[in-house]
């Protein structure tokens, strides 16, 4: 699987993103040489499980530009840098508190061009800031995930859904989401 795999869900990227997009398993075949970002058996995977995955996310949510959106546990950019290749003019905050993945995101936004993504280690808890979306791949369990959160959202809204989480999980999620207002897409 290649970009193509991208091309044939998302046929409107441009060429440039397309290249990004290409660009994306040197880098991280090269970084994962030194560092285990990706299990290596995944990487055969990149384009499916882990590019592709992340993107399903704009399947639900086409960001408008200047969104602001914050990658919780991004591990080494995932979902965060797809979605930046694809929404250039929404600006993406990834953190992580584990320093050598942050590096990653680093490297690899760089290597990409990427000017819309800033770069943070550190906790969601502590940062600052406030954000139309928080986005995640499974990090932990939803209820704590929430309580991570607080305080971060924007009131202002300009995107077609209200603000708030797009959290990419799978299995049996009644019990973990019970008494929580949320919606559930299918990806």
């Amino acid at each position: 699987m290649s970009v193509s795999l991208i091309v044939k869900y998302f046929p409107e990227i441009t060429d440039e993103q397309k290249q990004q997009f290409e660009k994306l398993e040197q880098l991280y075949t090269e970084w994962n040489e030194k560092i285990n970002v990706i299990s290596r058996k995944d990487m055969d995977g990149l384009y499916e499980k882990h590019i592709l995955h992340s993107l399903g996310i704009a399947k639900v949510m086409p960001f408008a530009d200047g969104t602001k959106v914050l990658d919780v546990g991004t591990g080494g950019g995932f979902p965060g840098i797809p979605l930046a290749i694809l929404f250039p003019e929404v600006s993406f905050t990834l953190i992580d508190s584990i320093g050598k993945k942050i590096k990653v995101v680093e490297a690899v936004s760089e290597g990409l061009g990427l000017k819309n993504v800033t770069a943070v280690h550190g906790r969601a808890e502590k940062l600052k800031e406030k954000f139309h979306f928080v986005v995640s791949r499974a990090v932990t369990q939803m209820p704590e995930f929430l309580r991570w959160l607080k305080g971060k959202f924007e009131k202002e809204q300009f995107n077609e859904k209200h603000n708030g989480v797009l959290y990419l999980k799978g299995g049996d999620l009644a019990e973990e989401l019970a008494g929580l207002r949320c919606e559930i897409f299918q990806l």
